[in-house]
């Protein structure tokens, strides 16, 4: 091999790695303007409630990968208590995700929100088992989603 020819592979060579980069690179910033995959959401939840169920699977559909644990009431309670949900802000279950707290029927698109802005709370809340919220069925219905505190304190993240 004559050395021009050596340099003609080598330089079509880093000609090639630098192109193979650059698609990578678009690929990766694509990925990341468009919002990368959401961290994993770890769920809380009896292994009866069949709206836990389906709010688990609504998530995944919303592009969360999900690890569910099926517990009892009494530790349900126990782990709501110790994340520092109040009791009047309660639902079914309790999820954690991005170290916030998620608590009940909460809408992926606040969730997300949630996650993109970083705002100084414990968590969101959608309390009780709201007709019409994600894994509570179709039946249309209006309800908000409360923003959370250490106190407890509650402001409306978005209405619904």
């Amino acid at each position: 091999m004559t050395t021009a020819t050596w340099r003609g592979l080598t330089i079509g060579g880093a000609i090639g790695l630098i192109a193979a980069a650059t698609i990578v690179a678009t690929r990766t910033s694509s990925v990341s303007a468009a919002g990368a995959n959401p961290p994993t959401v770890t769920v809380y939840k009896t292994s009866t409630c069949g709206c836990c169920k389906a709010w688990v699977s609504y998530l995944q559909e919303n592009g969360f990968t999900v690890l569910a644990h099926d517990i009892d009431d009494a530790a349900l309670t126990q782990l709501t208590r110790d994340k520092g949900v109040p009791e009047n802000l309660e639902s079914c279950h309790t999820a954690v995700v991005g170290g916030y707290i998620v608590e009940g029927h909460v809408p992926a698109a606040d969730v997300k929100r949630m996650l993109a802005e970083k705002p100084k709370i414990v968590g969101l809340t959608v309390p009780g088992m709201v007709s019409g919220t994600p894994g509570m069925g179709p039946v249309p219905s209006h309800f908000d989603v409360l923003a959370f505190d250490k106190q407890g304190k509650t402001q409306v993240y978005s209405k619904n």
